[in-house]
């Protein structure tokens, strides 16, 4: 098992010294997760580290390709609302 940052990442650095087992590398465009290093820090914390902290919406998935913070989640706003209201913003 093992987690995936996709290209959403923004290389904000908040997730690399988090991992407890060194399993994030720095990369361009975007960090990766070694996978054969990724524990999903199942046995050391209740939730995976890098998810916990991670500020960008969709940017890691578990390994169904699943986002584990999907849209709406950090923010509380439906991804059906927020696309109203980018519509709304761009009709102005």
């Amino acid at each position: 098992m093992a987690l995936e940052i996709i290209e959403s990442c923004v290389n904000c650095w908040a997730c690399l010294p988090l991992c407890p087992n060194q399993a994030i590398i720095q990369a361009e465009p975007h960090f990766l997760i070694d996978a054969g290093k990724c524990t999903e820090c199942i046995g050391e914390f209740r939730d995976a580290q890098c998810v916990s902290i991670c500020p960008i919406e969709g940017a890691i998935l578990d390994e169904l390709g699943e986002a584990l913070n999907p849209p709406g989640s950090l923010t509380g706003i439906p991804p059906g609302r927020w696309a109203a209201v980018r519509a709304e913003i761009a009709a102005r």
